[in-house]
């Protein structure tokens, strides 16, 4: 009886975090450059039952009954890198990667200690700022590979490798970053991704389309079927966990008040 409890109970809470990563999703469907995420669930491992006072031996002592499973997890938080559609903006301080899932532009992020430390992002709206070097929307500087990226006054065009010229000279050339596998990198925030130790890189394989952002690739059609799907089991959850109730209820106070 009580393990119909746990098992409802646990799964309630599972769905309640994936009912916060869908509606992470959907406040963030108009973000440049966000990338979806799903909640992966698992099931418990088999825990194994005993009987603590087994009476039918002499001793008395535990034995094995068998094995049960309490329901379901959260197991990993899963990120979709597809690429999102692009919308042409004719900013020129607006980039955006295509033809490339894994690749993306490297900034330079100050930790709490002051040092500077590679970040990556999709979000390519963005902005001028102090000595009229190139930042993000939050500031940060975006790198080139020989250090920030510094501009003139003037219009500046960017090549579809990354090239980045201005009054017919080559300022810099964007650090693109693209990775082998995208499991190894996490979110961090501010639209902003970390990548593991061991993470691999190689070379870039897409292009850069100047004028254009990124646009999320959530579905909020699809993030909203799923949030019904999840309020629907939540429901069912719980219409579970009052009749379990409502049985140990009877249980306690009128069959175990028959004498």
């Amino acid at each position: 009886m009580v393990r119909g409890l746990y098992t409802s109970g646990w799964s309630m809470l599972a769905l309640e975090k994936k009912m916060d990563i869908i509606s992470n999703n959907m406040a963030n469907s108009s973000t440049n450059g966000y990338k979806k995420d799903t909640v992966v669930l698992e099931s418990f491992p088999e825990a194994l039952t005993k009987i603590v006072r087994d009476r039918s031996t002499a001793s008395g002592r535990p034995r094995n009954i068998g094995t049960m499973e309490l329901g379901s997890d959260v197991g990993t938080v899963h990120t979709y890198f597809t690429q999102g559609q692009l919308n042409k903006t004719d900013n020129e301080l607006d980039l955006a990667i295509r033809d490339s899932d894994n690749a993306f532009f490297t900034v330079a992020v100050p930790d709490n200690d002051g040092n500077i430390r590679a970040f990556f992002t999709r979000d390519g709206s963005f902005a001028k700022g102090m000595n009229n070097s190139l930042v993000t929307s939050e500031g940060y500087t975006v790198l080139g590979e020989n250090g920030p990226i510094l501009l003139y006054d003037g219009p500046f065009t960017v090549s579809d490798d990354g090239t980045v010229i201005q009054d017919g000279e080559v300022i810099d050339r964007l650090l693109i970053t693209e990775f082998v596998d995208t499991t190894d990198l996490r979110k961090y925030g501010y639209n902003l991704l970390q990548a593991d130790g061991n993470a691999q890189t190689r070379g870039f394989s897409g292009t850069i389309q100047q004028g254009f952002t990124e646009l999320s690739n959530v579905n909020v059609i699809r993030e909203m079927v799923d949030m019904i799907t999840v309020m629907r089991s939540y429901e069912a959850n719980q219409r579970v966990l009052q009749a379990i109730d409502s049985t140990l209820d009877k249980a306690v106070n009128q069959v175990g008040s028959v004498r």
